[in-house]
């Protein structure tokens, strides 16, 4: 059985977290919407803070869900939003989504958001959501496109931080383009190409408070988070360039003519 190797290398400094907690069904998983019942037991792995995990338990009253990550505690975090939202349809727990801990055939839906470019082997990843869903069920992945990213104006700071962070991601062991890639790992674990559904979304900055908000929370990340320390332990940057990244950030933020789009693309393959 195949285990992580991949680092997850944004960690979970509050910059990170400021970014993962404005997360929303509707904006990081509208795709898979339509599939969910008012009684449907879902798995959302990878939930982090839990936002869109208890979105989804909102959305099926008489349903369940159960949210795993591999960060205990980011689950306690996750657990912490569905309590001040009054929810009871949700558990939580600690997952290796190569081998997850559930016997099969056991939930409506399985789904992952931008969790499949940070683990080893995707493609067992895969084969173990299908595993764990019922037949007839979905399994939903959505995952962005780093190298698709686009950006006005041009600037020479945000190229070298897009050169950066694939350069940290592929040594790490991840891939930062997953995204264009999510049907083929679904058709080498196995679904058939006629259950597979490839869709594409975006998420577009570009009013005053996004650029502020965005901009900001790279500002931020390029110089604290987990990604800036793997940039410098592994000799991919220096702070110097780090910090050249992060006042790009902010000179992005603060022209009004900015405007950014981050390509995603999603699967949902039916057991």
């Amino acid at each position: 059985m195949a285990k992580e190797t991949a680092t997850y290398i944004h960690g979970h400094h509050e910059s990170v977290l400021r970014s993962h907690a404005w997360r929303t069904a509707e904006n990081s998983a509208a795709y898979l919407l339509p599939e969910l019942r008012s009684d449907s037991k879902i798995l959302d792995i990878g939930c982090g803070p839990g936002t869109i995990s208890a979105d989804f338990a909102a959305l099926v009253p008489n349903g369940h869900v159960t949210a795993v990550d591999h960060a205990p505690a980011i689950v306690e975090q996750a657990a912490k939003e569905a309590e001040s939202r009054g929810l009871a349809n949700m558990t939580f727990g600690v997952a290796d989504v190569h081998d997850l801990q559930y016997a099969d055939a056991t939930f409506d839906v399985v789904h992952a958001h931008q969790v499949l470019q940070h683990v080893g082997d995707p493609v067992q990843a895969l084969k173990e959501m299908r595993r764990v869903a019922k037949p007839g069920g979905v399994v939903a992945v959505r995952d962005s496109d780093y190298r698709a990213f686009t950006w006005f104006p041009a600037s020479e700071g945000l190229s070298k931080w897009l050169d950066l962070y694939e350069e940290v991601a592929e040594a790490g062991g991840g891939e930062p383009n997953a995204g264009r890639m999510l049907k083929a790992w679904a058709l080498r674990a196995g679904f058939d190409e006629h259950s597979v559904k490839a869709t594409s979304t975006t998420w577009t900055f570009s009013n005053e408070q996004e650029r502020d908000w965005w901009g900001g929370l790279w500002a931020d990340r390029a110089l604290h988070s987990d990604f800036a320390k793997q940039a410098i332990g592994g000799g991919h940057a220096t702070q110097e360039e780090l910090q050249a990244i992060s006042d790009a950030w902010k000179a992005w933020g603060a022209n009004p003519e900015s405007w950014l789009m981050l390509p995603h693309g999603e699967v949902l393959a039916r057991a």
